[in-house]
């Protein structure tokens, strides 16, 4: 089952979602949804609804794991099977590094929208992915070279999927932030 934005909207509230956590994710939700609707529009087997959802709830587990010190994307997976959510547990789980890797070429799917979508996002700005991956170096290596590396490598990964997801969507990179930010924000009450 796949739930409807209202739902996650919801589950933010359950799970004590902090407040920069949220922006971060309703700014992730959006940019998925303007890409998955482009994609799906171009042919590729991209679920919107799966994206979406996928999108909002991928960081559904951040807050208490700030605590616990545990692996959020795990643990949002695992939030998102007790629900039913089933679908969206490779997504949520996905989120940090693609666990398969990049899918063969034309074959994009709400996981790499999920993926891409999040690296886009630093706190609640839409930046490049050169500035989100010295953002993550600086928040989570601690100087580890070893850390740095795989950073690093993840976000070699990721370059080279902008390139398929902008390429399909229509959408150049550097112009993502303004095709988001001219559409209606989806997940706001209406007026």
């Amino acid at each position: 089952m796949i739930p409807p934005p209202a739902t996650c909207l919801a589950l933010m509230e359950r799970y004590n979602m902090l407040p920069h956590i949220r922006r971060h994710s309703l700014l992730v939700g959006r940019i998925a949804d303007l890409l998955a609707r482009r994609l799906a529009a171009a042919g590729l087997p991209v679920s919107v609804e799966a994206a979406v959802a996928g999108a909002l709830l991928h960081d559904i587990a951040k807050t208490p794991c700030l605590d616990e010190r545990c692996d959020h994307a795990a643990e949002g997976a695992r939030i998102c099977r007790q629900h039913g959510f089933d679908e969206l547990a490779p997504l949520v789980a996905e989120h940090v590094i693609l666990a398969g890797g990049l899918p063969p070429a034309g074959q994009l799917t709400a996981r790499e929208v999920v993926y891409y979508a999040d690296k886009r996002v630093d706190h609640d700005q839409i930046v490049d992915l050169e500035t989100r991956r010295r953002s993550i170096i600086k928040r989570y290596a601690n100087g580890d070279p070893k850390r740095i590396a795989a950073i690093d490598r993840n976000f070699r990964i990721c370059q080279e999927l902008e390139q398929r997801i902008c390429d399909q969507a229509g959408i150049a990179p550097e112009d993502l932030a303004e095709r988001v930010f001219a559409l209606p924000d989806p997940f706001s009450p209406a007026p």
